[in-house]
């Protein structure tokens, strides 16, 4: 510990003395799983009251921080965007690099099904095969009827690619206690994931009511989903065909009009009446991801693209050392 409170005076020295910019991951915060350290624009402007909350853990090794110098102050309030809430994420480094009420909770709308997908992906085998219970979903749809029989592996693309309602019910509904059960894990997920202002009511995300996350846990549920070799894999895929052991034949195209952009791989859309447009973004460049989420948006693609714009040939790395 003694260790830390030298690399914490150091640190504090050398906010005080360098250029507010090049200081600006002096605000740091952690939580069990990953560390999130967020870039506050007080403390950019004043970096010699910077503050420190130590960290659970030494920091034993130089450490490079990422930052975007165009979001850097005052400005960085005064983006374009549509989106009541919005957030940037280094992937690798859980920076945060730009944010709008990070913490405020909107409806999640289709966006729950990345959390669908992980809970399922856990317990079934794409070959498994599952029966659709019920044909009358509301909202978007693939078609499958009552008793059509699915491989697990097509229904996740079902439910990733158009966003089927109709897959993330009969994923839910086949799995172990029906889909009752299956939501029950999927809030035991989030609280194992430390997503502590995320709740789930339902497979789909239909219900503007129950569910509710903010583009903060939605980052860092990403950030989990593109771990997962087969999650991450189906999200990037723009058109993908399947057919049911019935013989049903049904293509399915991406909703996500972003796919197709240099280094976009895609994660999920989503849109209700109540949750507006919500989008959350996988953009690779080179050996680093960035997780982009917009909610509440009135234009979901236009705002992420706002956002592209300020990584692309903007990023910044800073060492620190212990």
């Amino acid at each position: 510990m003694r260790d830390y409170r030298a690399f914490e005076k150091k640190l504090l020295t050398f906010a005080t003395r360098k250029n507010a910019k090049i200081a600006c991951v002096c605000f740091v915060f952690s939580f069990l799983y990953t560390g999130i350290i967020i870039v506050d624009q007080k403390i950019i402007q004043d970096t010699a009251r910077a503050k420190i909350i130590p960290l659970p853990f030494v920091i034993s090794k130089p450490a490079e921080y990422p930052f975007i110098s165009a979001v850097l102050g005052e400005k960085s309030m005064s983006f374009p965007i549509t989106a009541q809430a919005a957030i940037i994420m280094d992937n690798d480094s859980k920076v945060i690099l730009y944010a709008k009420n990070e913490n405020f909770r909107f409806s999640m709308a289709s966006t729950a099904k990345i959390m669908t997908a992980l809970v399922a992906i856990e317990h079934f085998k794409s070959s498994d095969i599952l029966i659709v219970q019920n044909e009358k979903v509301e909202g978007v749809n693939v078609g499958f009827t009552k008793g059509e029989k699915v491989y697990f592996k097509d229904l996740l693309y079902a439910m990733l690619l158009p966003s089927g309602n109709d897959a993330a019910i009969a994923i839910a509904q086949n799995y172990p206690g029906g889909e009752a059960v299956f939501v029950e894990k999927m809030n035991e997920k989030a609280k194992d994931l430390h997503l502590f202002k995320t709740h789930y009511t339902d497979a789909s995300g239909l219900d503007d009511n129950g569910n509710y996350t903010t583009v903060l846990d939605l980052a860092r549920l990403a950030s989990f989903g593109l771990k997962n070799e087969t999650l991450s894999s189906i999200v990037a895929t723009k058109k993908y065909v399947i057919r049911s052991l019935d013989g049903n034949v049904y293509i399915l195209n991406n909703l996500n009009k972003l796919l197709g952009i240099d280094g976009v791989y895609g994660m999920k859309t989503g849109h209700t009446e109540g949750a507006g447009d919500v989008l959350v973004t996988i953009k690779k460049e080179g050996e680093k991801a960035f997780i982009l989420v917009v909610m509440k948006s009135q234009d979901r693609f236009a705002d992420t693209q706002t956002l592209l714009s300020l990584i692309s040939g903007q990023m910044q790395y800073q060492s620190m050392h212990p």
